[in-house]
């Protein structure tokens, strides 16, 4: 099991975020966790977004402190609009302004399609995929308004939306969440193409295999590990720390020119194992 985001966290992410303020939507468990508390150690101010959960929340927020940042925890449901603009509203109040923005909440509700409700594909439709809209639009409308401020960073903006290797590879009994995961891909190079000229850099990393509560069972135990690790060449899961640490590094100046782009951190899930032996 992984250790604490604490315990993973390479000394040099120290400053790459300094002055910065972001938030992170889905942050009280899992990759959204990790990554809150790696921005905050990088020198960014947090906004720990959660639905559900508040004390978990401000245990990261807690956490975040720790590293002599501010933060505080907002509850908004990213799939109702009114509850995301009144979300960005008060960072902006607060902080006043958003550097990043980190698209993480996300959630399975899987069923074959026989068997799979409207409501179940409705749902995972509106948090992975209507969620990220609508947080990248509000996080985009502060960054036109503000604009490029040198002294912080080169760009206006950083949206990165938490994708999956499921954007590009098709899942049996999960068409809901595969499905809200390539539009995540689509949505992501098209907001990139429009939100460029205003130097605003909108990215995706498409997490693997992660130890997160939401895939528990695919790697809790030593039988169900050993059978996810065939379709993993690196022959590790992966930690949520392993996500937060590509999050910091797109989030900074240092990957400054990477625009439009998915970032796979899945120890090689997407080379297509099976025909490792030729197939």
């Amino acid at each position: 099991m992984a250790g604490t985001a604490d315990d993973k966290a390479p000394a040099p992410n120290a400053q790459l975020l300094r002055g910065q303020k972001a938030l992170v939507t889905g942050a009280n468990s899992g990759i959204g966790l990790a990554t809150a508390i790696a921005l905050g150690r990088a020198g960014a101010d947090v906004v720990v977004n959660y639905v559900a959960g508040a004390d978990e929340a401000e245990k990261v927020v807690e956490q975040i402190k720790a590293h002599g940042v501010r933060a505080y925890a907002h509850q908004a449901d990213v799939s109702d609009e009114d509850q995301v603009v009144a979300m960005v509203a008060q960072m902006v109040e607060d902080f006043g302004t958003i550097d990043i923005m980190v698209a993480n909440a996300g959630l399975q509700r899987d069923a074959p399609l026989t068997d799979m409700t409207l409501a179940h594909w409705q749902k995972v439709i509106d948090v992975n995929l209507t969620g990220q809209f609508l947080c990248a639009r509000e996080a985009a409308k502060e960054f036109m308004r503000r604009g490029v401020v040198e002294e912080v960073s080169r760009s206006a903006g950083k949206i990165i939306c938490m994708s999956s290797v499921h954007q590009v590879i098709p899942w049996s009994g999960h068409v809901n969440y595969a499905s809200s995961k390539g539009g995540v891909g689509m949505l992501m190079q098209t907001l990139a193409q429009e939100l460029a000229p205003q130097r605003i850099r909108v990215n995706a990393i498409a997490p693997g295999a992660i130890r997160t509560p939401i895939n528990y069972d695919a790697w809790s135990t030593p039988e169900a590990e050993a059978d996810l690790l065939r379709l993993i060449p690196y022959k590790r899961v992966g930690d949520p720390e392993d996500i937060a640490n590509a999050a910091v590094a797109m989030a900074s100046d240092l990957l400054d020119y990477v625009v439009g782009s998915t970032l796979y951190v899945d120890g090689g899930m997407t080379l297509f194992p099976g025909f490792a032996t030729g197939g």
